[in-house]
């Protein structure tokens, strides 16, 4: 499966953010609880808000973004920020 991108409008750690890239990693063990639709409405979460990364590697930021909160359930979000883009880059999602 490709990944497959959305367009939104956001700011995060500042940056105005136009477009929600995920990759279909997900779907391997947590297709029967997380969705792509999911992921957008957790990732509008991030609207205004700044973030700490966890590592920064080859011009990409790295986040993971626990405890988020969709509809009562709890989520966990790992998504990147690649330098100079305006992107975010959602690797892995799953409930908790």
């Amino acid at each position: 499966m490709s990944r497959r991108e959305y367009m939104v409008n956001i700011v995060v750690n500042e940056i105005k953010i136009s477009q929600v890239i995920i990759d279909p990693h997900y779907e391997e063990k947590h297709a029967s609880t997380i969705t792509d639709e999911i992921i957008l409405e957790l990732v509008k979460q991030f609207d205004g808000k700044v973030f700490d990364f966890q590592i920064i590697k080859g011009g990409y930021t790295y986040f993971e973004v626990d405890k988020l909160e969709l509809q009562g359930k709890f989520y966990k979000l790992i998504w990147v920020l690649e330098k100079d883009k305006m992107y975010i880059g959602v690797i892995n999602a799953y409930r908790r």
